[in-house]
Parts: structure tokens; sequence; C-alpha cells
């Protein structure tokens, strides 16, 4: 899924910092460089917190040469193409640990900063806030915990967020979905919030909300969201209410998930009208009625998985879809039923 997300654009800017190495050194000792002595200061300060280097990756972080150093990647500066400046940084994947130290706003021309699969915590610093150029923040898999980092609201270039698998927890501002961002990935963390008004303002591609804490139920106006959203997860929550019927407009969602959640009522039919779709799970949900046989028509769809709800009816075309689907609900001459005292007494 990660991959999905890069945009074209940011290939060329790898090509750009995969040669910046070679090609662009920092300026000689007689034509000081100030954004990499800056550099300098705040990576050394960095290095100071970290506590676990297994790999070494770190071990060459010395002198002033910042450009040659393991993870930093240096290109041309946006306003000047005459110097160099730190303009992504890249540990992920090196089981460090440690803490992210103020100083890093001192890294102002920063355009994509990951530290993904570590062992950092602690908290993200408010200097992160002079970071107007950071494009994709990938912290995900690391220890971070307290509240929502909030400086990632004050980011105006922000496109990628990920902040997954962490021990981050209370509410959620509203306001991250009135940002233009093309991904949102704040699963897996302790979050607790009610699903907010203004959800469908997001322009994200990709929002996935997954096991966390979130009550409430999708918006009616979720339909704003056609233009952009291609992958919805929000499975594992609290969600509550109905689908709304709005949903069959979202034409370019590819992922829906929605299971092991509190839905209740039937499946839309409208949701026939999701003619991308490839994969459908409401598993684990108090969903009743009858399946529409549009959705199981649906010729992009690989995977419907509806087990563990209150269905009635299946239509056939959705046994030839996916054999695994219906378990535990209540089609007749279907096999294992999920036991509900509730229908028993309604039907002997």
């Amino acid at each position: 899924m990660r991959n999905s997300f890069l945009y074209f654009g940011l290939l060329s800017l790898f090509t750009i910092l995969f040669f910046s190495k070679s090609s662009h050194q920092a300026d000689p000792p007689c034509t000081p460089n100030p954004r990499l002595q800056s550099a300098f200061k705040a990576i050394q300060e960095w290095k100071k917190l970290i506590t676990a280097d297994p790999k070494n990756f770190t071990s060459n972080w010395n002198g002033p040469d910042v450009c040659n150093y393991n993870g930093v990647f240096c290109a041309p500066a946006p306003d000047n193409p005459h110097i160099d400046t730190v303009a992504s940084i890249d540990l992920n994947e090196q089981n460090i640990a440690g803490a992210v130290p103020d100083e890093l706003g001192l890294l102002t021309d920063l355009a994509i900063f990951h530290i993904n699969s570590n062992h950092f915590s602690g908290v993200i610093p408010e200097s992160f806030s002079k970071l107007h150029l950071l494009y994709e923040l990938d912290i995900s898999n690391n220890l971070f915990a307290g509240k929502f980092p909030k400086v990632v609201l004050s980011m105006p270039a922000l496109k990628y967020l990920d902040i997954r698998f962490n021990n981050f927890e209370g509410s959620v501002p509203s306001k991250l979905f009135d940002m233009e961002l093309d991904a949102i990935f704040i699963n897996d963390n302790n979050f607790q919030f009610s699903m907010p008004a203004n959800f469908a303002n997001s322009t994200a591609s990709a929002i996935v909300l997954a096991n966390n804490r979130i009550d409430g139920c999708l918006p009616s106006n979720i339909e704003k969201m056609a233009g952009t959203l291609n992958e919805m997860i929000v499975s594992n929550n609290g969600l509550s209410s109905c689908l709304p019927p709005e949903i069959g407009k979202l034409v370019n969602l590819t992922v829906l998930d929605g299971g092991f959640n509190s839905l209740i009522g039937p499946l839309p039919k409208t949701m026939g009208n999701l003619k991308n779709l490839e994969i459908l799970n409401v598993a684990h949900n108090e969903l009743s009625g009858d399946i529409p046989p549009t959705i199981c028509s649906l010729r992009n769809l690989e995977t419907f998985t509806y087990s563990n709800n209150k269905f009635g009816g299946e239509p056939q075309n959705c046994s030839n879809l996916n054999k695994k689907g219906n378990r535990e609900n209540r089609t007749p001459n279907m096999p294992p039923q999920r036991p509900d005292k509730r229908f028993s007494l309604f039907h002997s």
C-alpha cells in the first residue's frame, strides 16, 4: 500500500537526492554554508539522544560533511541552487532507540522525514512547525506517546502523514481532515474520539483509522470524497449506525474495510455502483437484511467478507465470489451460524 501513495514527482526528488551525495558536496571551508552548519548542529544534538544503534547506522555521523552521513540526503536549496541543504532524512528499519530533539527544527528545507520501524520515543518537537517544506512525515512503528502531535497541523506542504503503530492517545483534532493531505495513517494507536462532522472534507486518497476507539458513524455527506478517496480502512473501532446510501457515490474506492464495528441495518443497494471496488470487508458487525446482488456482480471485486453479521439472504453470485464470506451469518442451509439469542426469540 505504501508505494501507491508516492507521487511521481517524489521519484524525481529521490533521483536528485541520490546523485547529490557525489555531485553536491558541502561547500569548501572558505565559503561556509550556513544551512549545512545548522544541519550539523541539529544532527549532532540528535546523535546525543540516540541510546541504541545495533546496526551502527549512525557511526559516520561525525565531522561537518553532513551530506555524507548515513540516512542524510542533500540537494540544491530550493531558493538557491548554488548551495546544498539537507532535503531528506531516512532512517527506516534501523532499530535505533532514542528521542527526537528540538534542534531538528533547524532543518528548514527538509522535505522528507522517514524514521519508521525504530524504537524512538517521547514526543514530536514543536520546532517541527518550522519545517514549512516537509512533504512526507513517517514516524510509524515506533514508541512515540502523548497526545496527537498537533504540530503537523502547521505544516503547509505536508501531503503524507503516517503515525501508525505508536502509543499516541486522546482525541484527534478535526482540523486534520481539513488539511490537503493525500494519505492519513493514524491506525493502531490509542486514540479515542467521535467521527468528526468534517470527515468528508478530507482530500486524502487513503485514510486508515483502524484499531483505535472511534465512535459515531460515517457522515451522510461522504459523497464529497468521491473524486479522491481510493482506500478507507476504519475497522476495529466503535463505529455505529447505518452505512449511508451516499457511500455508493465513492466510485474511485478500491478498498473499504469497516469490519469489527457496530454497524447496523442493511448494506445500501447503492454499493453496487462501486465499480472499482476490489476489497470489501464488513465482517463482525450487526448488519442485517439481504445482500444486494449488485455488490457481488462488481467486476473488480476480489474479496467480500461479511461473516458474523445478521444477513438473512445471500445471492448465488456472492457464494461464487467468496466461499468463505458468509460464515456465521443466518442464511438458511449455510454452515456455522453465529448464535444469537435475540434472533431465536422470533425464529424457531
